[in-house]
């Protein structure tokens, strides 16, 4: 493989001894990218570097954009890093994990916000052609919505056919218009939700479900705003269609996981057939009371009266919606479920049973305010800044975890909030996930014992290794779902370890 190499002033190298020093970096654009480094490989790139540096790469950090980072150890053992950006030799191609190269000419960035993540391989190959061909099949459809609506428009004597001037078919025409215009501006919520957080929701359906009702009330008050400002009908309504097509999103994938999980038979279509009876017979019995309730005088002649009506039921709905989802038991492992049951491993050796999970799982409460907090996919820079690491401690940092497919170390430029970072290794699966957080937990739980941060990670893996094999056996036997967890791997970044060179 053939380097040209490209100097930076003044950029950054790495002298980890708790400072970082800026006198250059080293860029190294590579006109085809290999993402197997071999130990001949390594060799030639790290004479490369300069003869006289005797350091080796230790490990290389890959980016699915193409980025390589690579740490190297010099002969006075210090830690740096070298940046090789990913130059594509063919244009219009940018991803290189598709398999088969398929769609090869369509950017990533719109190849990821269209297609499943891990396409083609997390799909069933009639996907994509049915997908091609459902998008016309859409496209008419709503070509024909809007003709029909502009007709139901002129029924309510909103222009007509005929025996009207030209002045009052155009108002016709333009009333139609604006009135589809406020539907795809609430099309719109669910494009961006779907293309945008498509992968969210197989993780946590309980949560965004919630989430989807929240939404769809606010845009619910967009349209109860309209009859006091009637000028500003178009504007209200369009944001109300927004706001409700953004729950419309998150609500249908949602409600699809759960529907799933009732399915055990793979009677999918069935349950979901039958969800549509009890849900056309609830419409019913709520249109029926609806229209008594806007036939009741006091209702229907005071707006206050109605939107006070409309707050109470809707906070009712609100609460239905919770204790609904509450009782839902999912035998799968979520991170939230996954922090709930290794927290208890870790405080009192034994984990709760499906029923006791899912009631302590809190469904409103983002990831990100849970404690302790962990963030993955931190870059190897971030870690050894974020902890002061000097070089030595860099060296035994990665024989700590050789045995493992992560890399978790403890911010230390928060010491007063427990966090932690965490990295995975090329072959990491949803298990790595699990180890790391029970490692979080008896981290978190044990804080404070020694003020040596080696002494700690050393015995938490040490803890981890003994008593990790019991979570496991106690998780089936209380018959969690241990073959497919629901814990991700993050795929924007891996590390691969190198072999020291002797």
């Amino acid at each position: 493989m053939s380097f040209s190499l490209q100097f930076n002033y003044p950029i950054l190298s790495f002298h980890y001894d708790g400072t970082r020093t800026h006198p250059f970096r080293l860029l190294c654009t590579s006109p085809q990218f290999d993402s197997s480094i071999s130990r001949d490989e390594e060799e030639a790139t790290k004479d490369s570097y300069g003869e006289n540096d005797k350091g080796h790469i230790v490990l290389v950090e890959k980016y699915r954009n193409g980025t390589l980072k690579r740490y190297v150890i010099d002969s006075d053992s210090e830690m740096k890093m070298f940046l090789e950006e990913h130059v594509p030799t063919t244009t219009g191609s940018q991803d290189l994990d598709i398999s088969g190269m398929e769609l090869s000419w369509l950017p990533k960035v719109i190849k990821d916000f269209v297609l499943p993540s891990g396409f083609p391989d997390t799909v069933s190959d009639d996907y994509l052609d049915y997908m091609l061909l459902q998008f016309p099949t859409n496209v008419t459809g709503w070509i024909c919505h809007t003709l029909v609506t502009s007709s139901l428009l002129k029924a309510f004597g909103v222009g007509s056919f005929s025996g009207t001037s030209a002045a009052a078919t155009a108002a016709a025409s333009a009333a139609a218009i604006r009135w589809v215009s406020k539907d795809g501006i609430g099309a719109l919520g669910r494009f961006f939700i779907g293309g945008r957080f498509g992968n969210l929701f197989d993780d946590d359906p309980k949560q965004w479900r919630m989430y989807a009702d929240f939404i769809g009330s606010a845009g619910s008050i967009f349209d109860l705003c309209t009859p006091l400002y009637p000028s500003y009908f178009l504007p209200l309504a369009s944001l109300g269609n927004l706001a409700k097509a953004v729950a419309r999103g998150l609500k249908d994938p949602s409600f699809r996981v759960i529907q799933n999980h009732f399915a055990l038979a793979g009677n999918l279509g069935d349950v979901a057939a039958k969800e549509e009876v009890w849900e056309v017979a609830a419409e019913l019995l709520g249109l029926s009371l609806g229209i008594l309730a806007l036939d009741t005088p006091g209702i229907s002649k005071s707006y206050p009266t109605l939107a006070l009506t409309w707050l109470s039921v809707r906070i009712l709905h609100l609460w239905f919606r919770y204790q609904s989802l509450a009782v839902l038991q999912f035998n799968t492992i979520n991170l939230k479920r996954a922090r709930i049951l290794v927290n208890s491993h870790v405080l009192h050796c034994t984990v709760p049973g499906i029923s006791e999970c899912n009631r302590t799982e809190n469904i409103l409460l983002w990831q990100r305010f849970l404690k302790p907090r962990i963030i993955f996919e931190v870059s190897l820079e971030e870690m050894i800044n974020g902890g002061k690491y000097r070089s030595m401690q860099i060296k035994q940092l990665l024989n700590l975890y050789k045995e493992e497919k992560y890399f978790l170390v403890i911010n230390q430029q928060k010491p007063t909030d427990f966090q932690v970072f965490v990295s995975f290794k090329e072959g990491a699966t949803s298990i790595s996930v699990l180890r790391s957080v029970w490692q979080t937990y008896w981290l978190y739980q044990n804080w404070g014992w020694s003020d040596n941060i080696f002494d700690r990670l050393e015995q938490s893996l040490v803890e981890l290794k003994d008593r990790f094999p019991d979570l496991l056996q106690q998780l089936n036997d209380a018959g969690w779902d241990t073959t497919n967890l629901s814990l991700k791997v993050p795929r924007e970044m891996s590390i691969k370890e190198l072999p020291a060179l002797n």
